[in-house]
């Protein structure tokens, strides 16, 4: 409408006119930010993005499917690789100069921890 090029487009936000045509064709998603700046540099307000959404959805009549409702949020266990503890371990078994006792430290700990579980 503007007589702007995809290529044009793409050199205007820093992309490649082949990542606007994935744009375009809704390959790709586009995120608030760049949704922003095309508003910006095509001087249209963010509506004109949203002209053929139903309006069910503009209005937020339809609901979700009932597999993607909010459902309760189950604590996670912290990742044990990203303790501090861990990595202390880690360094000082590769410290370790000798392969046979870094192979016995690991089988005594393979061990200790099967041991721990009662198995």
């Amino acid at each position: 409408m503007l007589g702007l090029s995809q290529e044009k487009l793409g050199e205007a936000v820093g992309l490649t006119f082949q990542q606007i045509q994935k744009y375009e064709r809704g390959a790709n998603r586009i995120g608030a930010s760049r949704l922003y700046q095309l508003t910006r540099i095509l001087d249209v307000p963010i509506s004109f993005f949203f002209d053929d959404m139903p309006e069910d959805v503009k209005s937020g009549a339809r609901r979700p499917p009932a597999d993607l409702e909010d459902r309760p949020q189950v604590a996670l266990e912290p990742d044990p690789m990203a303790k501090r503890e861990t990595l202390e371990l880690v360094r000082a078994y590769y410290r370790i100069a000798n392969p046979k006792v870094r192979k016995r430290l690991f089988e005594l700990a393979k061990s200790l921890a099967k041991a721990s579980e009662g198995g």
